[in-house]
């Protein structure tokens, strides 16, 4: 399948780069041609920004209520090309069918849900204590955001800031990573169709020194925001300096799953393989450190050996398959270092550990794989993966494995199975994750999802997000 040529979207319209340069989106399954994308240069990016400030000016004075309208026009725009889009994010990434629905869904329900977060953004009531004059706090747009996207779930994160920015009175321009820009561009010619006003969404990718560079270190954007490597986003910050702009970014994780010995042991089989090779591992909260007690361990681990072998690969619109590709050659070959390194120092591969014989010929294929005897020396302990490689560990104590999965500079996501009301209750408060999951998993755009340490800034989702997009003025009235 390949889905032509695709341009910028800037300004309302859809233009072909300054320079003219173009890019070419391939598929990670087989390693065909799936598109071409107008890339942004140094040109586009200042372009963008101009627009940005223009459309944010416009948009801003809007009322709540008009600013609903458009974004339920978009809204019903998106799901009218729903097919389209899925496949788009199947052939840019290597989706299932059934996993692009996830993006879909997300970005339908940020659209919906925003404005109606906005509406209980009530002016704050400050009391004077010597009744001399009232008080109160109000809340207005920051002004231009800019949002880089990490490319593993292609619209989900655009949701997961498109929604907040344009409720609460922003524009924004989307830098979608270039891994997987062609359903964002599509989402262009969508804004573009609907006569979208203009200037308050704009969409392009390019190098990051022709694109985001300029838009990291103009003066012009109030706000940057991101999902992304911690690497990514340390540079963000270091570069963002020559103006004070808010910070909204999520991170890396290396996120601990935990399982004691009076679990309920098939959920937590069944959530420790769907957080692990859903996407083909490659989410921010997929559960990277497996640690089981000692009692449980050799038939949690025969039977998670079992369920992995199960895993059907495959791709595409038609196809039932569990797991996709990686999305980079790059990374096939990173997996067979982490495994290297591990085996290098006393793990043992139990299961996969290579490409499937049958998937050698083309496409980023990579068998879901188990290793035991995971110890803190190992990459596996120390990295995010990123990737099909579930690490198990085993441990006797509470002390003990609450110490190891508290082991890294990540604090992002964190799981735990366990009945015991008492242990609960400690490893929610010591566990030193953003997020602390107990005998299940969920995430929703109603729910909280941010990071500590070296994961994030802010959050994404929930009306916390808001904060992000907001400035907040004190308004005081003698009386």
């Amino acid at each position: 399948m390949h889905f032509g040529y695709k341009k910028l979207y800037i300004g309302g319209g859809l233009h072909d780069a300054e320079d003219g340069s173009k890019q070419k989106v391939i598929c990670p399954a087989n390693g065909s041609e799936v598109a071409e994308i107008a890339e942004a240069g140094e040109k586009d990016a200042v372009k963008a920004l101009k627009s940005a400030q223009q459309g944010f000016l416009y948009w801003s004075k809007l009322s709540l209520k008009e600013r609903t309208s458009w974004m339920n026009k978009l809204r019903k725009a998106i799901l009218e090309k729903e097919r389209v889009l899925r496949l788009a994010m199947i052939y840019e990434m290597g989706k299932t069918y059934e996993g692009s629905y996830e993006d879909i869904e997300a970005l339908s329900n940020a659209l919906d849900w925003y404005p109606n977060a906005m509406k209980n953004y009530r002016d704050e009531q400050i009391l004077d204590y010597e009744g001399t004059h009232s008080h109160k706090m109000i809340h207005k747009p920051a002004g231009v955001v800019v949002a880089y996207l990490a490319w593993n779930f292609p619209l989900l994160n655009v949701a997961f800031k498109l929604g907040p920015a344009l409720a609460s009175g922003c524009s924004i321009i989307i830098k979608p990573s270039e891994m997987s820009p062609l359903s964002a561009y599509i989402l262009g010619e969508i804004l573009h169709e609907i006569k979208f006003p203009k200037g308050v969404v704009n969409i392009l990718c390019g190098p990051t020194k022709q694109v985001a560079q300029i838009l990291t270190r103009s003066t012009i954007p109030a706000v940057l925001t991101m999902i992304g490597s911690t690497a990514t986003g340390m540079k963000i910050i270091s570069e963002s300096t020559t103006s004070i702009k808010k910070l909204g970014m999520e991170l890396g994780g290396n996120a601990p799953f935990i399982i004691f010995e009076d679990a309920d042991l098939k959920k937590a089989l069944d959530l420790a393989i769907g957080l692990k090779f859903g996407n083909c591992g490659q989410i921010c909260v997929a559960a990277n450190r497996f640690f089981v007690h000692e009692k449980i361990y050799d038939d949690f681990i025969k039977s998670y050996i079992k369920r992995s072998s199960e895993i059907k690969l495959g791709f595409g619109e038609k196809s039932d398959a569990d797991m996709g590709p990686l999305v980079r050659s790059e990374d096939v070959n990173r997996m067979k270092l982490l495994i290297k390194d591990a085996i290098s120092k006393g793990a043992e591969l139990k299961y996969g550990g290579k490409v499937p014989k049958e998937k050698e010929s083309n496409g980023n294929w990579f068998e879901p794989t188990v290793v035991t005897g995971l110890t803190t020396e190992m990459d596996l302990f120390k990295k995010e993966t990123f990737g099909p490689i579930a690490p198990f560990m085993k441990f006797s104590s509470e002390d003990e494995v609450l110490e190891l999965a508290n082991q890294t500079e990540y604090g992002l996501a964190s799981y735990i199975f366990t009945n015991n009301h008492e242990r609960i209750e400690r490893f929610s408060n010591e566990l030193e994750f953003g997020e602390v999951q107990i005998n299940g998993v969920k995430y929703a755009i109603y729910l909280p999802h941010g990071g500590i340490k070296n994961s994030g800034i802010g959050h994404d989702c929930s009306h916390l997000a808001l904060e992000d997009y907001l400035i907040k003025k004190r308004v005081s009235n003698a009386l």
